[in-house]
């Protein structure tokens, strides 16, 4: 673990190919992934105090006699969690933060799927982003409850990145989507080779995007506009601060 501490996090968001972007960051020879993806460390409420945190509980997830390569870790939940983004801050303010992003919509689907297969959620998806946000209601931000049902919440990506462009420079952060990811891997891994200015990547077959389980009917037209309504002020101000093609997602329209 180079200078003793993490380099970079790969910090978000959720449903938007961060396991396939990890994946493809574990086989690069200069970099130092953990024992396992999600060490959900920085969003942990319950077994660090976040007064006085033990670091070493954190690096215990990485050999021990590596102090050359890059070490890195992916959680991300991160960008959507409170306090998280502050914590990772705290931790390293020199650290890189790389996220994935897809169209909110997509994403909220994507989501409600990985919990109705785990059993998590039992709900149909157009209840689920409408009378089932009252699920959070009364629940402190922090509650298990937001990890579960919060398939609308985490796609309010504009507040998200302010926050974290309070907390980072902009030359620490490398913002990517994910649909580059599956169309042009290569193109992507330049990007971030040159973003934690390593070699380039060794990249011998692609990987495929994560499905996820059972057959699920797509969200309706009247889900859809639903979304865009609620998305749009949010949509317009991640567009102006983040600087991301947003043209070919569901959400954006201007």
């Amino acid at each position: 673990m180079r200078n003793g501490r993490l380099g970079f996090v790969v910090a978000g968001v959720q449903k938007a190919g961060t396991s396939a972007l990890f994946t493809y960051l574990t086989r690069h020879p200069s970099l130092l992934p953990p024992r396992r993806k999600e060490i959900h460390f920085f969003d942990d409420e319950t077994g660090v105090d976040w007064i006085s945190p033990d670091y070493e509980r954190l690096h215990s997830f990485f050999p021990s006699d590596d102090s050359e390569r890059i070490a890195f870790e992916a959680t991300p939940i991160s960008i959507f969690w409170p306090n998280a983004l502050e914590r990772i801050a705290e931790y390293n303010p020199e650290i890189q933060i790389i996220l994935i992003f897809r169209d909110p919509i997509e994403r909220a689907w994507s989501h409600w799927r990985m919990e109705m297969s785990r059993g998590a959620d039992n709900v149909p998806f157009s209840y689920a982003i409408r009378n089932g946000r009252a699920r959070l209601n009364g629940f402190a931000r922090n509650h298990p409850a937001w990890r579960t049902y919060s398939y609308v919440e985490r796609g309010l990506y504009g507040a998200q990145i302010s926050n974290l462009l309070r907390l980072f420079h902009p030359s620490k952060v490398l913002l990517l989507r994910s649909n580059d990811l599956k169309r042009d891997p290569a193109g992507v891994l330049a990007l971030i080779a040159r973003f934690l200015q390593i070699s380039p990547f060794p990249i011998k077959e692609e990987i495929a995007e994560h499905a996820g389980g059972g057959a699920y009917v797509p969200p309706s037209k009247e889900d859809i506009a639903y979304l865009r309504d609620f998305y749009q002020n949010d949509m317009e101000l991640f567009v102006d601060t983040a600087c991301v093609n947003v043209a070919d997602w569901p959400t954006y329209w201007r």
